[in-house]
């Protein structure tokens, strides 16, 4: 049997999350809800929800600077549930990364005919996503196995979390911040040093010559990309 997708949703007002609670638990879906931006980031770490219900009016915090933060860990996407009609919040929250926008009063049908969209699209995504290859490195992300020249590599937890969250975005500069995020949680998000000791083991464990890394490559001050070699 195929485990109902997680939804959590994020709305300071409890008469709100109340209604999308009792939509998306009758339509058959698992829910986790939060009030605050704070209290959505842990949930986020804690709970992996397959898709995001974001309101951008929250108490601690603009919503808008929540979607960055969401999709960093590359395993969830939001779409914005808002009051706010205005055009330039609708393009700013797509420039950041929401997959749709719906403003409030919303037709209940209509908000599961999206959210059935969006987690289709996450699927897909995620299909395309399943394998990375650069040079002799493999990388399966759905089994969660790396292996080098064929053979396994083994990592320890947050060794495979970095290379993951990298390998979701081959080529792609992923900053410090977004690396601790995903990986430890947003109360490390600081701790640059922990990320350091982890791509250290990583490189012993993947890299031809590790005092010359060649796949997982830094940059100064900014974060890091998983090279892509043919």
């Amino acid at each position: 049997m195929t485990m109902a997708a997680k939804i959590l949703v994020v709305d300071d007002e409890p008469a709100i999350r109340r209604l999308l609670e009792a939509t998306l638990e009758h339509a058959g879906y698992r829910v986790v809800a939060a009030g605050t931006g704070r209290e959505a980031l842990n949930l986020i770490d804690i709970e992996k929800p397959d898709l995001v219900l974001l309101d951008l009016g929250l108490p601690d915090r603009d919503g808008l600077g929540l979607l960055p933060l969401i999709q960093a860990g590359g395993g969830t996407r939001a779409i914005v549930v808002s009051a706010r009609e205005a055009v330039d919040d609708i393009i700013a929250a797509l420039d950041l990364g929401a997959i749709d926008y719906i403003t409030k009063p919303f037709d209940t049908a209509e908000l599961l005919a999206r959210i059935r969209a969006a987690l289709r699209q996450q699927l897909a995504s995620q299909a395309e996503r399943r394998q990375v290859q650069s040079g002799e490195l493999s990388i399966d992300l759905l089994d969660r196995r790396v292996l080098r020249g064929g053979s396994p590599v083994h990592l320890t937890p947050k060794e495979y979390g970095v290379l993951a969250a990298l390998a979701r975005h081959p080529g792609r500069v992923i900053t410090h911040g977004q690396l601790l995020r995903t990986v430890w949680g947003p109360a490390q998000a600081d701790h640059v040093e922990y990320l350091r000791i982890a791509v250290r083991g990583l490189r012993q464990k993947i890299e031809p010559d590790p005092a010359r890394p060649r796949l997982v490559i830094n940059e100064p001050g900014v974060g890091y990309r998983l090279e892509m070699e043919a």
